[in-house]
């Protein structure tokens, strides 16, 4: 039985493409209100309107969540603003790959602080928010759900800082899950194998044709799909928790 998000508030990191604003919509379909960040305001501004001539509600926010004060803020003003939160998607990445050796520095520090770090301070902030929801109606649960990667699975080689910031988001998740699960804040992790995003463009060009070998001629899954993914897990009943979701294209190997 999948339940409606009506009354409620949801917020998504990285929702300017892709995933993110794949997942908004679809959020907003189910009847939440949808308070989508990115970094990007123009797109998110024409996504805001797309939702809401669909008869929707979005909220559009400019942030960079690697910032701790704009993530901070930026949680509380949405909770301020609309009322309260009761779904947090944290989809923010970024995924620079390459070999370790001579990596520059900057990629791994610019992976780190938005896969890891945004999201931390996104969940930081909106726990309290969360916990509130889960005791009050309409629906007396609330959800955060982390995007992590095949990558939190499995390593490989080419992918060394982009493996420890994803399976670190695998282990923070199922932590979290445990602290918070008997309150009815339900933290779940989605882990999408090959996705036709704009990843793939941060990649250095050197770098490009290793990643193309790989997939070669896979058919990739499209952002929709996670979408519908994170809409199942987000309404599901409030006996049902779904902790962990591995997606993979069916061509996909590991």
């Amino acid at each position: 039985m999948t339940e409606r998000l009506d009354g409620t508030v949801a917020l998504v990191t990285g929702a300017s493409s892709g995933i993110g604003e794949a997942t908004a919509r679809a959020l907003a379909s189910a009847g939440a209100a949808v308070a989508v960040i990115a970094r990007r305001k123009d797109r998110l501004d024409k996504l805001a309107a797309d939702i809401e001539s669909a008869g929707g509600k979005a909220h559009a926010i400019e942030a960079d969540v690697t910032d701790r004060k704009q993530a901070t803020d930026v949680v509380n003003q949405v909770a301020r603003d609309l009322g309260r939160l009761d779904t947090v998607i944290n989809n923010a990445g970024v995924m620079l790959l390459g070999p370790i050796e001579g990596a520059p520095l900057e990629e791994w520090e610019r992976m780190v602080s938005l896969n890891v770090m945004g999201l931390l301070y996104v969940a930081h902030a909106a726990l309290p928010h969360l916990l509130t929801a889960a005791e009050s109606e309409p629906r007396q649960v609330a959800d955060i759900v982390n995007i992590s990667s095949v990558a939190g699975r499995t390593a490989r080689t080419g992918s060394g800082v982009y493996n420890l910031t994803k399976w670190g988001v695998n282990g923070f998740t199922e932590s979290l899950r445990q602290e918070v699960t008997k309150r009815h804040v339900r933290v779940s992790v989605v882990e999408p194998g090959a996705v036709s995003t704009e990843l793939a463009t941060h990649i250095r060009p050197e770098v490009l044709p290793a990643l193309i070998a790989r997939i070669g001629q896979m058919e990739r899954m499209e952002s929709g799909d996670i979408a519908d993914a994170i809409a199942y897990i987000v309404t599901r009943p409030r006996r049902v928790a779904v902790n962990e979701m591995l997606i993979r294209p069916t061509e996909q190997e590991l």
